[in-house]
């Protein structure tokens, strides 16, 4: 999963302030990555999509010059120069940029809004406490907060650190200032998402207690913060929630003074989210997406129809098939959590999570996709492929907790906070990463997989997943738009979103001439193009509503196709024209090119799933043979 150059960058200033010495042919292929992603303009985007982000150039660049790469090579010219045409420069960033600023010795801690860790000291039963924050976040924060409360300053090496103050900050320049505590509310292109009144105003009353905090209490606060992180640590396996938070774990590590051991072996962990090819380098991925990507590729082979007759392609389908869920099967999380009360954990046994499952933070789902996927497989594979019944059992028990009070399903967890502690949201450059929410996807996903766990050999759990069934179908409902489509929080966007709803609520047995069912099919047809296809641009994630992509894309229109093969059948003029478009445009080795990223993360993170031009439009086609074949 493609995200952008920031990972990388925080990983190259993380290595040089613990002592980490790159060897020359990693440096050389980092280079190469930047080289690759590098904008016309000189800077480096929030995404593929997007323009020169400040928060992204900035990191970028410093990560360049650690690289060994010198202040007058055209990658590190131009994006300083870049950066000094943009209003304020790099004192602008985000308050995410402005705290590795800090932490990289590089800005002054004052010119930051508050991070204090002794918001982890509040008694949890507070709507504010930051265990009713999203998982992510709160990750992430204790780690911030940890720093920021021990004004942590790495050492970059001089003269390096005053060269790039000078190019970034403009100091030793005529007429230049250091930062100020003014440069708190200076923000730039990236604030998607700019603080309100009320919570500028609480920066500022935190500011003046930031002056002299209560040492005892910010003694026992630090000593939360780090507690959490070294558990974090532990039952991930070192490997964190993400390569976000895990990078700032190592610093926390670093910081309290960890043993140098442990500091490395945590930094060593860091690796498992590196993807390394010829062409682009080496980079960080946002995530590793084994399971979510397993789980779909096989529901691709499966709409395949494949045989047991002898066919050459039949037989590598199975192979394939069977490999594919037996990875699945042992991808499970099938143990809790040690101390899951330290960081406030959800349940995780039965769960799969996003990636391989190494890391042990097991999500909806991807859980529900896995689940369902393995018992579609089961009729085609032996039963060794499939998870015994006391582990299915876990599974349901494990969906069931995440569902919602209003019938959807939160992803990690289910929701702990009000949607309006969003306003409080400090981030400034992402949206919607306060709270768990209620989603479509991971809602349809549960629907699902519920119909495919109901099983009468379970009839412990079949009284719940009939209520949770209920209530998820009437969810999404209540979530369809005027116009029949269905929002999305993890894809782009209202394509993404109406397929799953679809799928959801075809899998509770809701007829196709429903007229809920008919209006988002109606909705479908209105927005398929010209050409036949289907394209939509993530600038409708930010702006909540349908935008048109100028291209049809692969993946795009094998949603819609998917979506509306379950409504109208293989029939529809829309259905054959979807899918000439993505015969015509399938390319001689079987694959398909897929131009626009599909998913997205905090609201405004865009991301390219690289595989999803891989099996989607597989999918589509699959499910149009076997369509045409109950058709007659």
């Amino acid at each position: 999963m493609v995200w952008n150059t920031m990972i990388l960058s925080q990983y190259v200033i993380v290595c040089r302030i613990v002592g980490r010495t790159l060897p020359e042919p990693t440096r050389a292929a980092m280079t190469r990555h930047y080289g690759s992603t590098v904008t016309p303009e000189g800077g480096w985007g929030l995404h593929a999509e997007s323009g020169p982000s400040p928060y992204c150039t900035v990191l970028a660049h410093i990560a360049l010059r650690l690289l060994g790469n010198r202040a007058d090579d055209p990658l590190c010219a131009d994006s300083a120069a870049w950066l000094r045409s943009q209003p304020g420069g790099a004192r602008a960033v985000p308050t995410w940029g402005k705290l590795w600023l800090a932490v990289a010795g590089l800005h002054d801690y004052r010119a930051i809004n508050p991070l204090p860790p002794e918001l982890f000291l509040l008694p949890r039963r507070l709507p504010v406490h930051p265990d009713r924050l999203y998982c992510h976040t709160r990750s992430i924060y204790q780690a911030m907060a940890y720093l920021y409360g021990i004004r942590f300053s790495g050492d970059l090496g001089h003269p390096l650190t005053d060269e790039l103050r000078r190019d970034l900050l403009g100091e030793s320049r005529p007429g230049a200032r250091p930062p100020c505590r003014s440069d708190r509310r200076l923000l730039g292109a990236d604030a998607q998402v700019p603080p309100g009144r009320a919570l500028r105003a609480a920066f500022d009353v935190l500011a003046v207690y930031e002056r002299h905090p209560l040492r005892r209490t910010r003694a026992r606060a630090l000593a939360r913060c780090l507690a959490r992180v070294t558990h974090e640590q532990e039952v991930t396996r070192e490997f964190g929630l993400s390569p976000v938070s895990s990078l700032l774990n190592v610093l926390v590590l670093h910081a309290s003074g960890a043993a140098p051991t442990a500091v490395d072996r945590a930094l060593t962990a860091v690796d498992h989210w590196r993807w390394t090819d010829q062409e682009r380098g080496i980079r960080y991925a946002g995530a590793r997406s084994q399971t979510w990507d397993t789980a779909f590729a096989v529901e691709a082979l499966l709409a395949h129809g494949p045989t047991d007759t002898g066919d050459p392609t039949d037989a590598a389908v199975l192979t394939a098939l069977r490999r594919g869920c037996g990875f699945l099967r042992d991808a499970q999380v099938t143990d809790e959590v040690p101390h899951p009360e330290v960081t406030a954990r959800a349940p995780a046994a039965g769960g799969w999570c996003f990636s391989d499952g190494a890391h042990r933070w097991p999500v909806s789902d991807c859980t529900a996709e896995a689940a369902a996927t393995l018992l579609h497989a089961r009729h085609l594979l032996p039963e060794t492929t499939v998870p015994d019944e006391g582990r299915l059992r876990q599974a349901t028990a494990f969906l069931l907790h995440r569902q919602n009070r209003d019938g959807g399903f939160g992803s990690y967890e289910p929701r702990r906070g009000s949607r309006l502690l969003e306003a409080a949201n400090p981030s400034e450059m992402f949206s919607d990463c306060m709270v768990e929410g209620s989603y479509t996807e991971c809602t349809g996903s549960a629907l699902v997989a519920f119909t495919a766990l109901a099983r009468p050999e379970d009839p412990e759990h079949r009284e719940e997943m009939d209520r949770a069934i209920r209530h998820g179908a009437h969810f999404l409902l209540r979530r369809q738009c005027k116009d029949g489509s269905w929002p999305a929080a993890w894809g782009v966007n209202r394509i993404y979103g109406t397929l799953f709803a679809v799928r959801g609520l075809r899998a509770t047995g809701m007829p196709p001439t429903h007229p809920r069912l008919a209006r988002a099919a109606r909705w479908l047809e209105s927005v398929q193009r010209a050409d036949g296809g289907w394209g939509e641009h993530h600038q409708g994630c930010t702006e909540n509503r349908y935008v048109e992509h100028p291209d049809s894309q692969p993946v795009m229109t094998a949603w819609a196709l998917l979506a509306l093969l379950d409504i109208t059948g293989p029939g529809s003029a829309s259905v054959r024209d979807g899918v000439r478009w993505l015969c015509e445009r399938q390319a001689d080795d079987g694959s398909w090119h897929q131009k626009a990223v599909t998913g997205v993360f905090f609201g405004t993170a865009m991301l390219d799933y690289r595989f999803y031009a891989e099996y989607f439009p597989l999918w589509a086609l699959g499910a149009h043979l076997a369509a045409l074949g109950r058709a007659g």
